[in-house]
């Protein structure tokens, strides 16, 4: 048992099953970008439902929307933590340890490497790879000096301290950055994951629709839809209280949208206001929380007037828009406190054009501006069913409670701002104009901050890992049989940075400069000829 685990985490724990994992994690988030998520917009959920009764439940049974919160999406984010904190650990720890272990000692054979190649000096050994260390030293590399004895150590950072004849070698090495860069990206990303993981654990969020005059504060209670971490309690969240004053939409001459604000007033309840203005791309960030704009829409207003003449004015709702194009939506006006009676309430279903146009006998929108705003009403008597326990749409009426006749249709009409229509007990319903109101999302990720620093790093470690390059040069001389001076073998590694023959020509070239130099420099005198007489 025993060895089979072993087995089992030593293959778990490979690079290649990290990739393979990796490679999972992002196949796996494919359908999230797909399909309609819950946490994002339930309205797109309901509408996918209605557009495909068959396949829709199918999905839904693979948590297809809700990929980022389902079980097989937690196991491959799980095991591919798992994965990287036992292949890079380890490597991290082997990398340290390489950082204090000098250069290998040179290969016997230098000339069978690929780049390699010989050069001739008058300098004796020991001076020529002088000079070959303080050149190699001005290209950052750390050298090792080593005797004729294979592994022996002259010095570490000094001049060559044998004798003048004797043959001797260096080893030299750069680049251990390179490798750093590796280490850094993976533990980055390893430090990437564990900021998304703290910031689902601890974060949280809330989605609402806010009519122009309106507010909410940051209660689970206020919000439309709302998600949050396993570890978030609701005493965690800020105190804030959020009021929208006006919302302006611009649009292009095409009629698409250019710009979105809000313009809104914010601080803790009780406490002092700050005005602001926010934007799509424009939220506010307070205290670690960000409010975002994510859409906009109108509330119809209506003023309800009884046959006793109790009028309530300036009554309204949001209506959904069914088409982003013109802005033509949908919703419904619930209104349970008009009536005597449990089964005497009101609600109006209906239809704003911003821009109202009949065609063919229907009210359609035809701009996305408020230009000739019109609404399509239906009105309906009788119980709404708001507490029966079981839950409804705000936009809309329950369908149930039309099907089993306790609810009634008692009127319908197509009206202009200012027009009016009469229920037959003689309740009057009055268009009397519109308000907009903007789509807020409210967002608390503790792990912002670490998945913005984890993200940076993970970039310079690659940028490392892809322009730095691991690079060895052996040197050994020996002493020319004969006429004195200095046969130097060099040859190099290179590992990453494109073709390393150029370079290693280049470095032959710089080093017989700087031998040339150095021996014109320690060659003696001529004598000076006395004068003839």
């Amino acid at each position: 048992m025993a060895g089979f685990l072993l087995r089992a985490w030593r293959r778990l724990t490979a690079m290649r099953t990290a990739i393979i994992l990796l490679f999972l994690l992002a196949l796996a988030a494919v359908p999230g970008s797909l399909l309609p998520q819950r946490s994002l917009s339930q309205n797109n959920v309901r509408g996918y439902f209605a557009d495909h009764p068959d396949l829709a439940p199918v999905l839904d049974k693979l948590y297809l929307f809700d990929v980022f919160s389902s079980p097989w999406f937690a196991a491959i984010y799980l095991l591919l933590f798992i994965s990287l904190i036992g292949c890079v650990l380890p490597r991290a720890a082997e990398h340290f340890r390489s950082l204090r272990t000098p250069p290998p000692p040179a290969p016997r054979n230098l000339l069978r490497l690929p780049d390699s190649g010989c050069l001739e000096s008058p300098l004796a050994p020991a001076a020529a790879l002088d000079v070959v260390e303080e050149e190699l030293r001005v290209r950052r590399f750390r050298v090792v000096r080593r005797d004729g004895r294979r592994g022996s150590f002259v010095s570490d950072g000094s001049s060559g301290p044998s004798a003048a004849g004797s043959s001797g070698e260096l080893s030299a090495e750069k680049g251990y950055l390179k490798e750093t860069g590796n280490l850094l990206f993976h533990l980055s990303l390893l430090a990437l994951l564990l900021g998304l993981a703290g910031g689902k654990l601890w974060g949280y969020e809330g989605s609402i629709l806010v009519t122009e005059g309106q507010g909410f504060c940051n209660s689970f209670q206020q919000y439309d839809t709302y998600s949050s971490g396993a570890l978030v309690d609701s005493g965690d969240l800020n105190d804030l209280c959020i009021d929208l004053d006006q919302f302006r939409a611009e649009y292009e001459e095409n009629l698409t949208a250019s710009s979105f604000t809000a313009d809104i007033r914010y601080g803790a309840p009780g406490g002092e206001e700050r005005a602001t203005t926010i934007g799509v791309n424009e939220p506010l960030r307070i205290d670690g929380d960000r409010v975002y704009v994510t859409g906009h829409g109108f509330s119809p207003t209506f003023t309800v007037t009884l046959p006793d003449g109790t009028a309530f004015t300036d009554v309204s709702a949001p209506f959904l828009p069914a088409d982003q194009r013109t802005m033509a939506s949908e919703g419904a006006l619930k209104l349970p406190d008009l009536g005597a009676g449990q089964d005497d309430q009101l609600a109006l279903e209906g239809f704003f054009a911003p821009t109202g146009l009949m065609q063919g006998g229907v009210l359609t929108s035809v701009d996305p501006r408020p230009l000739a705003p019109q609404v399509a009403i239906i009105a309906y008597r009788g119980y709404l069913g708001l507490d029966s326990g079981l839950p409804q749409s705000v936009y809309s009426l329950d369908a149930t409670q039309i099907e089993r006749g306790r609810l009634e249709r008692v009127g319908a009409a197509n009206l202009s701002v200012g027009e009016s229509m009469d229920l037959p007990d003689g309740t009057r319903v009055t268009f009397s104009g519109y308000k907009e109101f903007a789509a807020l999302q409210y967002s608390h990720d503790p792990g912002q901050l670490w998945v913005l620093g984890a993200a940076i790093s993970l970039l310079t470690g690659l940028l490392g890992l892809l322009l730095l390059r691991r690079e060895r040069v052996f040197a050994r001389a020996e002493p020319l049989t004969g006429s004195g001076g200095t046969v130097l073998s060099i040859a190099s590694l290179t590992r990453g940075g494109g073709e390393s023959g150029p370079r290693f020509t280049a470095l032959s070239a710089d080093l017989q400069e700087a031998l040339t130099t150095a021996a014109s420099r320690t060659a003696p005198s001529d004598p000076e000829v006395p004068p003839r007489d």
